[in-house]
């Protein structure tokens, strides 16, 4: 049997979504790991912190990294 474009098109867009569904409970997952060591890292410490932290805190805060205040963590640590 001859693999026309069109059916090699299609295998490749049920392997996709294959591969995302699985790669998106991975994903979710790490987040939720990579959460707790952030807020592990967070009480450890204090500003400033490492670019890792300070990136992750400023997707969180919705804030630009170098406009984060210590407050700002503290309400987030709760």
């Amino acid at each position: 049997m001859k693999i026309t474009r069109k059916l090699r098109r299609e295998l490749t867009r049920s392997d996709a979504a294959a591969t995302k569904f699985v790669n998106s409970a991975l994903k979710t997952s790490e987040r939720a790991r990579r959460e707790t060591r952030m807020l592990l890292k967070l009480k450890a410490g204090s500003l400033p912190y490492t670019p890792v932290v300070m990136s992750w805190l400023s997707c969180k805060l919705d804030t630009k990294a170098s406009r984060i205040t210590q407050d700002q963590v503290n309400t987030l640590l709760g």
